[in-house]
């Protein structure tokens, strides 16, 4: 099997087996590596695909726990979002889009690894700040995560609740992304052979994270996944 395609089932399992165990990562950890394995036009139509199944699974598991209420804000503001960020993904040169990427890791691995403390947010504005940010970040990066997690840790949500409230965000917002990636004609044939070929790792990813998740303290995990996407932001941005 070529070194490749090796690396591709590695960096998914690990991307789903993360997610699967703390409620988020996957888009993160596959988009900080996957560009430069497969360049930016597979990749993020391929990480799309992935994340959209991974969420729809992680979102039967916690669907008792989301409170819709907490984020239709969010997901009306992605909407607008997303296709700025594919259609500004579309036209960016590959190293600035690179860059851009390494920021966002870096700047939200820092953020959640020295556990800053921001103000409790009511406002509903911030609700449609943080989903339009997230939208753009997914449709660009499939990286929508930072700014509803900020988010959702300024409104204090509760553990499970919060795991509930991000898939529920993050299943509707993932629909977004592929639909434009389908208007956009960015899901080629080589994106649906590389889908069809990690599907076997995606699968035991999940069933690994979810076994797991009895044993494994998932915030001793989660800190580790940190340092390491500090590490690969800050080799996108200076490298």
């Amino acid at each position: 099997m070529p070194t490749q395609t090796l690396l591709l089932i590695a960096v998914v399992y690990f991307a789903v087996f993360t997610q699967s165990l703390t409620g988020f990562g996957s888009g993160l950890i596959a988009m900080a590596i996957l560009p430069e394995l497969l360049g930016m036009q597979v990749a993020a139509p391929l990480v799309a695909l992935m994340c959209g199944t991974l969420e729809f699974v992680l979102l039967v598991r916690y669907r008792s726990a989301l409170k819709l209420a907490a984020v239709w804000r969010l997901i009306i503001a992605s909407i607008v979002g997303v296709p700025l960020g594919i259609y500004a993904v579309a036209r960016l040169n590959e190293e600035i889009i690179l860059t851009g990427l390494g920021v966002v890791l870096a700047g939200y691995a820092l953020y959640a690894l020295f556990n800053l403390k921001l103000p409790q947010l009511n406002h509903p504005a911030w609700a449609y700040g943080a989903g339009f940010l997230g939208g753009l970040l997914g449709g660009a990066y499939n990286t929508n995560g930072p700014p509803v997690i900020i988010y959702g840790s300024c409104r204090k949500w509760e553990p499970a609740e919060f795991k509930g409230n991000l898939q529920g965000f993050f299943i509707i917002n993932s629909l977004l992304v592929i639909t434009s990636h389908a208007v956009s004609r960015h899901l080629t044939p080589t994106v649906w052979h590389d889908y069809l070929l990690i599907l076997p790792a995606f699968v035991i990813g999940v069933l690994a994270g979810v076994r797991v998740d009895r044993y494994l303290n998932p915030l001793i995990f989660r800190k580790i996944v940190l340092v390491l996407l500090v590490l690969m932001g800050l080799r996108m941005i200076f490298l």
